[in-house]
């Protein structure tokens, strides 16, 4: 019975124990709930007054900036207003300045109409006096100007007939001087022993020893040697010496270092031969290439194609009537440049037509046709300018003058090729015809001195004034020029430029 008792009782206290719980616990979340809304109740507030502090800020910047902004507009406006009262006064002295142009407009053709009325009358007064010389001569103007003209044909017949012979030796000079070209040109590209001089050079040896292994046994060397090279090897009895023969100057060079090469090794053989002979054209390539680039750089033309380059270096190892082509074409290239800056004619066309003038002579050998036909079919093969080849073709007048290029590119062939000493001339010869030509303008009564200037072109005489006047000065020009056409020979035209000089000298004592 007690334990029944015991049991109830813990049942009744568990219980309670459980309602005591439930009530804490309610009592707990009641007190966290106040907490809560006390914690929100903060947060508004904060919140409100964060939101009115913003908005005080905003309206303050709002502020300044509206204050900014008119502040800006008024200062634009006053801006637009002063550019209006520019263009009002400009407007107003436009319309001043256009008023006075009218003006001016009125007067000029006032002043115009005024000019024409006097022009009809002085040409009234010229026909009118027209009419009264015809009246007085009793010949029309038309009978009179006839009249005159043969009076004047008649006073300068034998002028004319000397002139009209001068030009028919001139022409025959031409052809005679084409013909001479074209034949020296045509021994220069074959092998002949008349130019033996231009197609040969000479390898000295140490030793006639060296002959020997040149020759080769049964001429093996030699052979294999002229098959590698293209060239004639002449081995003689000259000492100390071998001579290369060849109508290329190119393979004449590679044939001379080869030589060289093997003579200094001492191995001579087929095999070995044709090692030193391919060695020896790389170096040629190489000294044609260096050649025809410094050509180049040194005449400022540039932007050429490096195989013209190649092509034009081959000048370097090329002669004509003695003179070195790539030397010509160079001077040829400084003298056009110089003639075309004197002109106000393309210096860079100029300077690179005569540099490459002559380009067809590397290959004219090789090539048939003129060497101006080769060089231009090289030039537009290679894409050189138009206006280069232009320049280039015309130098021997095969083609015509379509620049002014062209013309000063075969002034400066010209120039380079006629000055003394450039090509094979006889040097006494042209002095003598120097002093001959002074003599001849010497020889009259009256002259002071007289100088040979412009290669023996112009003959410049001073005569003394008080033995000849003016009227004298100018028949002794003709005689002169006569004698010279009588008893000299000479290429072109000789100009006889006679000056008389007066001096008055006094002394203040």
């Amino acid at each position: 019975m007690s334990l029944k008792l015991v049991a109830l009782l813990l049942s009744i206290a568990g219980v309670a124990g459980v309602a005591i719980g439930y009530y804490l616990r309610y009592l707990i979340t009641l007190s966290k709930k106040g907490s809560m809304e006390l914690e929100i109740k903060e947060m508004l507030l904060s919140a409100k007054e964060e939101a009115k502090k913003i908005t005080t800020d905003a309206e303050k910047k709002a502020g300044d900036t509206l204050s900014a902004a008119n502040a800006d507009i008024k200062e634009k406006e006053n801006k637009v207003r002063q550019t209006e009262e520019r263009l009002i006064k400009k407007e107003d002295l436009l319309d001043k300045r256009q008023t006075d142009l009218d003006k001016e407009v009125e007067n000029i053709k006032k002043k115009a109409d005024e000019i024409r009325t006097i022009k009809e009358k002085a040409d009234k007064l010229e026909e009118d006096r027209l009419k009264a010389l015809e009246k007085v001569a009793n010949l029309t103007a038309e009978e009179a100007k006839n009249e005159i003209v043969s009076m004047l044909e008649k006073q300068n017949e034998q002028d004319f007939m000397v002139r009209m012979q001068k030009m028919e030796n001139q022409g025959e000079e031409m052809l005679e001087g084409k013909a001479r070209e074209i034949l020296t040109t045509s021994i220069q590209r074959l092998a002949s022993s008349v130019a033996s001089d231009f197609m040969s050079s000479t390898v000295e040896i140490p030793s006639d020893d060296v002959k020997g292994k040149i020759i080769g046994k049964e001429g093996r060397n030699i052979k294999a040697f002229e098959r590698a090279t293209g060239v004639e090897v002449l081995v003689d009895d000259t000492p100390g010496a071998i001579t290369i023969s060849s109508f290329d100057p190119v393979r004449r060079h590679v044939a001379g270092i080869a030589l060289r090469e093997l003579i200094k090794d001492g191995r001579v053989q087929p095999a070995r031969i044709e090692q030193v002979v391919e060695k020896a054209r790389q170096e040629a390539n190489k000294t044609i290439k260096e050649k025809g680039e410094q050509a180049a750089y040194e005449c400022g033309v540039l932007g050429l194609d490096p195989r013209i380059l190649l092509i034009l270096g081959r000048l370097h190892f090329r002669t004509s009537y003695g003179q070195n082509v790539l030397q010509h074409s160079i001077e040829m290239a400084h003298i056009a440049g110089m003639i075309a800056e004197e002109l106000g004619a393309n210096v860079q066309v100029a300077r690179a037509g005569a540099l490459l003038h002559d380009i067809g002579k590397a290959l004219d050998h090789e090539v048939a046709g003129t060497h101006v036909e080769i060089g231009r079919r090289i030039l537009q093969k290679f894409g050189a300018p138009e206006d280069v080849i232009k320049a280039m073709q015309a130098h021997h007048e095969e083609y015509p003058y379509e620049t002014l290029e062209s013309r000063i590119v075969q002034t400066a062939d010209a120039i380079s090729g006629a000055r003394p000493g450039a090509r094979r001339d006889n040097v006494e010869n042209y002095l003598k015809r120097l002093g001959e030509l002074e003599a001849t303008a010497t020889s009259f009564p009256g002259i002071e001195k007289a100088y040979a200037l412009q290669a023996g072109r112009e003959i410049r005489v001073f005569v003394k004034p008080e033995e000849i006047d003016d009227l004298k000065a100018r028949e002794l020009a003709r005689e002169i020029a006569l004698k010279i056409e009588k008893d000299l020979k000479y290429p072109g035209e000789i100009k006889v430029n006679v000056i008389r000089e007066t001096r008055s000298i006094e002394f203040a004592r």
